[in-house]
């Protein structure tokens, strides 16, 4: 089950971060179909094209929160420097 995310939270995903939240996380884009219920064609499709990819039913929404769950943060704007910071364990 996917959190909940306000409005507020949402921010806009590029390709690239996309890209780069799944290699981070070691992730294929079958796992993250499965785990998101996204499908994986609509997840190729987004990491196929450059800047932020066309999106409805609020699946950049359910990535976003699914990479932010496992400790995935989304730096920058699509205009500024868009990318990501992965979030160490504190020991």
């Amino acid at each position: 089950m996917m959190p909940k995310v306000s409005k507020e939270q949402v921010g806009i995903l590029t390709s690239e971060q996309i890209r780069a939240a799944r290699a981070a996380l070691g992730l294929t884009t079958q796992v993250i179909a499965a785990s998101t219920e996204i499908g994986l064609a609509t997840i190729k499709r987004y990491e196929a094209t450059s800047g932020v990819p066309k999106s409805r039913k609020g699946y950049l929404v359910q990535l976003k929160a699914y990479f932010e769950a496992h400790g995935i943060e989304f730096i920058g704007t699509p205009d500024d420097r868009p990318g990501i910071r992965v979030d160490t364990p504190r020991r």
